[in-house]
């Protein structure tokens, strides 16, 4: 499939930039499409690419030596990952795999520095880009340094919540997790939240709806997380 300029205007790595600029762009950008559990990179392999999700979800993570799993992110459509690697020209810091099926478009390493000679004005672009991301970094360290597991789950279920007061799932919204997946990003184990939600439903926060789980009070999630501190 030829790439499309519109997707390459959705992804913020790209904008500003007129139609014009990013038809010459697209020739450097190839496409990929994976299926759902398969592997897109390994941590520690030369890191060959900057890639960037059109659809679909992709998990970002670490793994320890005794096989723990650590979530750094999960990104949807527009987000980008392994822009690090590509640009310090080190190894993939951590691997990723396909939570879904999943669409990529890529731009190798030699074309991103191609690219950032002949279209300067990609570089204030990236540099937002990589500022949010140490900011991401910066308050996930903080999360799991200084705040309780609940909380931290709490947290989590908030950014999962959908506008029918459920946790992802549904058409367009993020993937559901399983609660193993819950814990890699909360960095606990899978009982310590099984647990977890089960103190969150006893306090009347969510309920556990078969598979699903459902917000009930969404101001007491605020309160535990932080989230919306300070605001009215």
């Amino acid at each position: 499939m030829a790439i499309e300029v519109a997707l390459l205007k959705s992804i913020p790595y790209f904008l500003g930039l007129s139609t014009a600029e990013l038809e010459a762009i697209r020739k450097y950008v190839f496409e990929q499409a994976v299926g759902k559990n398969d592997m897109i990179l390994m941590e520690g392999d030369p890191a060959n690419a900057v890639y960037f999700v059109v659809s679909g979800a992709v998990k970002v993570f670490k793994t320890s030596v005794e096989g723990k799993e650590q979530i750094l992110c999960i990104l949807r459509p527009g987000e980008s990952f392994n822009d690090v690697a590509v640009f310090d020209g080190g190894p993939n810091p951590a691997s990723a795999i396909a939570m879904t099926p999943v669409l990529l478009y890529g731009i190798n390493r030699a074309n991103v520095e191609t690219i950032l000679r002949d279209y300067p004005n990609l570089a204030a672009n990236v540099i937002r880009i990589l500022s949010k991301k140490v900011r991401h970094f910066v308050s996930l360290v903080e999360d799991l340094s200084f705040r309780h597991v609940t909380d931290r789950l709490a947290k989590l279920l908030l950014e999962y919540a959908t506008d029918h007061g459920t946790v992802a799932g549904e058409p367009g919204a993020r993937p559901r997790l399983t609660q193993q997946e819950m814990a890699a990003v909360v960095g606990t184990a899978r009982e310590v939240v099984g647990r977890s939600l089960k103190a969150l439903e006893e306090e009347g926060a969510i309920r556990m709806d078969r598979h699903r789980i459902v917000i009930v009070n969404k101001k007491r999630l605020e309160q535990m997380s932080g989230v919306g501190a300070g605001s009215g």
